[in-house]
C-alpha cells in the first residue's frame, strides 16, 4: 500500500464555552468556564471539508504517530484534549461528551467542516461510541450519582463515521480486567489473599493459569468493583442525608495492573510479550502512582469505573449507532488484546463496518513508523470507500 506524502501545518486551537456547575472539577480556571486545548494538522492547500477527531477521556495524544501519519496522507486530523487531561481523578464522563460535542460544534461552526469522523484511539474508542450513541439517540439527564446533566438538550451533532483503533472495550470493563482481585482490605492493600495475588511467588497458581483459577480471580475482580462501588454510593448517600449535596471524598484504590494475561501470554493471546504492558512492568505498575483509578473521588468512581454504573460502554453504545464503522487491531499490542477488538466489532449492529489488523504493531505504533503509515493507509482507503474524503 503506497500513497503520496502531503506537508501539513501543526494549528494550536482554543476551544472556549461556558457550562453552569457548582463546583470546580479541575485545578484553577474561572467556574462557569471550560476551555479545552487542540491541535488541528491541516494538509497545505487543503481544500478538505472533512476532518477525524480524535479525543481521550484524560490521554494528550496530540504528538501520538497515528496524528501525524494520517496528516502525512493528506486527511485534516484533530486531537482535542478533555478538560481532564492528565488526570482522571475527579472525571466525569458525561462532561467528557460534553467537551467532545463542542470541539466537533467548534470545528464545525468556525473551521468550516462539514463532514466529522471520530477517531477512537485506546480509551478515546468507547468515548467515541459513548458520544455517537448518545448524539443519535440522548437519554441521559443526569449523572451515575444523581447529579444533573442534561445531555439531550446538548443537542450533540452526530459523527459522519468512526474510527476505533486500537480501542478497548470501556474504561471499566478494562479497569476491572485489570483489577488486582487478591486485595482483601481496601484501607490495607498489604492484606492479600495469597492463593490470588499473581504477583505472589508463593501462590501456588502460577502460569499457565488454569481455567478454574481464572474463572476464580475474574469473579474476585468483579466482587472487588462492586464493594467499592457499594462504599462509594453509601458515602454519598450519607453526605445527602446531611445536606451536603456537593460534598466530594478522595480516596486511593491500590493494586490496578494484575491482569493475569500480562503474566501468561497464553491468555487472549497475540503478539506482546510475557510480563510486560503498556505500561511497563505490570508488578511495579501495580503500585506505582500512574495506575488506572489510583486517585478517585465519588462521583467520578461511578462515572467511569463502576462495573455496573458507568454509561460509557465501548459494547453496548456500539450496537446503538447507524453510521459506518472501522474497527482497526494491532497483532502486538501490549495494552489491548483482540477480544475486546473483536468484541467491539461483533457489537456493531449493522453490515457497514470492517475490520483491519496490522500486523506486528503494538499500542501507540512506537518505534515502528512503518505501522503507523499503513494503519493511516488503512484509514485513507476506508475513507475513500465511503466518499468521505
Amino acid at each position: 500500500m503506497t500513497s503520496n506524502i502531503s506537508k501539513y501545518k501543526r494549528i494550536p486551537l482554543i476551544i472556549a464555552f461556558q457550562e453552569v456547575s457548582q463546583y470546580k472539577d479541575t485545578y484553577a480556571g474561572e467556574i462557569g468556564t471550560v476551555a479545552l486545548t487542540a491541535h488541528l494538522l491541516k494538509t497545505d492547500n487543503s481544500e478538505s471539508k472533512t476532518a477525524v477527531v480524535f479525543m481521550h477521556p484524560t490521554g494528550g495524544g496530540s504528538y501520538l504517530p497515528m496524528l501525524n501519519s494520517l496528516a502525512r496522507q493528506g486527511i485534516d486530523t484533530v486531537w482535542c484534549d478533555s478538560r481532564y487531561r492528565g488526570t482522571d481523578s475527579a472525571l466525569i464522563m458525561e462532561k467528557v461528551l460534553i467537551d467532545l460535542g463542542n470541539c466537533i460544534k467548534h470545528l464545525k461552526e468556525v473551521h468550516g467542516y462539514e463532514k466529522i469522523v471520530l477517531g477512537g484511539w485506546s480509551g478515546g474508542g468507547s468515548l467515541s461510541l459513548f458520544y455517537q450513541s448518545q448524539a443519535e439517540k440522548p437519554t441521559i439527564t443526569e449523572t451515575p450519582a444523581g447529579d444533573p446533566i442534561d445531555l439531550i438538550s446538548e443537542k450533540f451533532i452526530p459523527a459522519d463515521a468512526v474510527m476505533l483503533i486500537a480501542a478497548h472495550e470501556s474504561r471499566h470493563r478494562t479497569f476491572t480486567e485489570w483489577l488486582d482481585g487478591s486485595v482483601i482490605d481496601e484501607n490495607n492493600p498489604e492484606e492479600r489473599q495469597q492463593d490470588l495475588d499473581i504477583y505472589d511467588t508463593n501462590n501456588p497458581n502460577q502460569p499457565k493459569y488454569t481455567e478454574n483459577f481464572l474463572k476464580s480471580y475474574r469473579e474476585a475482580q468483579i466482587s472487588r468493583n462492586r464493594k467499592i462501588t457499594n462504599w462509594v454510593k453509601e458515602k454519598l448517600d450519607e453526605f445527602k442525608k446531611k445536606g451536603y449535596e456537593n460534598r466530594e471524598y478522595g480516596f486511593i484504590v491500590h493494586r490496578t495492573m494484575a491482569d493475569p494475561k500480562w503474566l501468561d501470554p497464553s491468555i487472549d493471546p497475540n503478539g506482546r510479550k510475557p510480563n510486560w504492558c503498556f505500561l511497563g512492568e505490570p508488578e511495579v505498575v501495580n503500585n506505582s502512582p500512574i495506575g488506572l483509578a489510583r486517585y478517585c473521588s465519588l462521583r467520578s468512581w461511578l462515572s467511569q469505573w463502576s462495573y455496573d454504573y458507568a454509561r460509557g460502554d465501548g459494547l453496548s453504545c456500539a450496537n446503538d449507532i447507524s453510521v459506518p464503522c472501522l474497527v482497526i487491531g494491532n497483532t502486538d499490542d501490549d495494552g489491548i488484546t483482540p477480544s475486546h477488538t473483536n468484541n467491539l466489532f461483533n457489537s456493531i449492529n449493522h453490515s457497514n463496518k470492517q475490520l483491519k489488523w496490522i500486523e506486528g504493531a503494538n499500542h501507540y505504533y512506537f518505534g515502528q513508523p512503518d505501522k503507523s503509515n499503513e494503519s493511516a493507509q488503512t484509514c485513507k482507503q476506508w475513507l475513500k470507500e465511503q466518499k468521505l474524503i
